[in-house]
């Protein structure tokens, strides 16, 4: 009885923490507004760059569209765009705030002290991911919105609940990858060059803009080592080819399964980080 007690509150416990640190990095967020902003501009202004360069590759009559379908499966284009380069942005913004969130406790002093704390050290970064969690399912909201509004894109239009499945299965990859950059960056204490490295191997071989088909061989066989690749696949089918479970069913198995490895491996990655982080009191070196 004593020994179920013990677990229950240690349990309570992390999940107190958690949620504490959840609710602190909440707060910092409401506190710069210019945060806030960001969100309503970026969904849009991001993807204008790859729209018009569209709009001038399809040709003033739309002539080029055939191909363009052809390869995709769709003509709509702008669909296929926004789903790609709002899974891209997705990505982004967890590589900056959760990547960075360990490092950022760090620079502002309060690494070390959080750490003596007598909790599971690792929910220091996934109370943060609560919050980012959070702010990015805003963002997505955001982002369909005003594309609906602005260009009439219907990213909805299809299986409601299938799309909701693909996003439950995508959150495991997304963060999973987010925790392993966290540990990362707390080990080699330098983050913005293994950003614009990790991003840009998504962005070169997921077909954020382009089909795949229009890739070499080798550029196809690395972008199914990657997750966003399926889960854009996935997405773009059922939003606007109208897609069915079965249709979608190997790219769902497929992101299960990242779902899976990425977050135990980014689990993995982090006890090693921290028992080296120990071992030569690398915590406090900038």
């Amino acid at each position: 009885m004593h020994a179920t007690t013990l677990v229950q509150r240690t349990f309570r416990s992390e999940i107190t923490a958690l949620l504490a640190i959840a609710r602190k990095e909440w707060m910092i967020f409401r506190r710069y507004p210019s945060w806030i902003m960001a969100f309503l501009i970026w969904p849009v202004l991001f993807p204008f760059g790859y729209i018009f360069t569209a709009k001038a590759l399809g040709g003033p009559d739309g002539s080029g569209l055939a191909a363009w379908s052809t390869l995709t499966g769709t003509r709509d284009y702008l669909g296929y765009l926004v789903v790609g380069s709002t899974l891209y942005m997705w990505l982004n913004i967890t590589l900056w705030d959760v990547g960075f969130q360990l490092r950022n406790e760090q620079m502002r002093g309060t690494l070390e002290s959080n750490w003596l704390c007598p909790v599971w050290r690792i929910s220091i970064l996934l109370g943060s991911s609560l919050t980012k969690l959070g702010t990015a399912l805003i963002f997505l909201v955001v982002t369909i919105t005003e594309f609906r509004l602005i260009f009439g894109v219907r990213l909805l239009d299809g299986n409601l609940w299938l799309l909701l499945l693909i996003l439950i299965l995508v959150i495991g990859s997304i963060y999973g990858i987010g925790m392993l950059f966290a540990s990362l960056v707390l080990r080699f204490k330098e983050a913005n060059a293994m950003v614009f490295l990790v991003r840009g191997i998504f962005m070169v071989f997921c077909g954020i803009t382009y089909p795949l088909a229009v890739l070499p061989d080798w550029m196809r066989q690395v972008a199914a080592v990657l997750p966003l690749t399926y889960a854009m696949r996935a997405t773009r089918a059922v939003s606007l080819n109208h897609a069915s479970f079965a249709e979608v069913l190997p790219d769902l198995q497929a992101l299960a399964l990242f779902g899976v490895i990425l977050p135990a491996l980014g689990v993995v990655v982090f006890h090693f980080t921290e028992r080296r982080a120990r071992r030569t009191g690398s915590l406090g070196q900038y």
